[in-house]
């Protein structure tokens, strides 16, 4: 069976943006910087994908219906799944936040050599 599917692009970009952040939460754990959240995280990056991958791929979806549709979709109708999935991509978020906030506030908080 075939279905709609999302452009190549989006899932090269959306599983490097993925691999980026596993990588960076592995780097926050190893240097014991917010390993509470980085662990969460990357929890959140494995199993999410997963799921969502599970889920799409079931017998449920109609074929005239992309990822991203069948996803807002069952979102609406408060499938387990699809909110456990909208957590993570939003924790997912909120820990690139934080990482960035705390690599700017290093960066921009260096003492000047003048």
């Amino acid at each position: 069976m075939y279905w709609e599917t999302l452009p190549q692009w989006f899932w090269v970009l959306y599983y490097l943006i993925l691999l980026i952040t596993f990588v960076f939460t592995v780097i926050s754990i190893y240097k014991n910087k917010k390993i509470i959240i980085s662990f969460i995280a990357m929890l959140f990056i494995v199993t999410v994908p997963i799921i969502s991958f599970i889920q799409s791929s079931s017998s449920d979806r109609e074929i005239k219906l992309n990822e991203y549709e069948f996803f807002i979709i069952q979102l609406q109708q408060g499938e387990l799944w699809s909110v456990y999935s909208f957590l993570g991509y939003t924790f997912i978020l909120i820990w690139w936040i934080v990482f960035l906030y705390g690599v700017l506030r290093l960066f921009f908080n260096r003492p000047s050599n003048d």
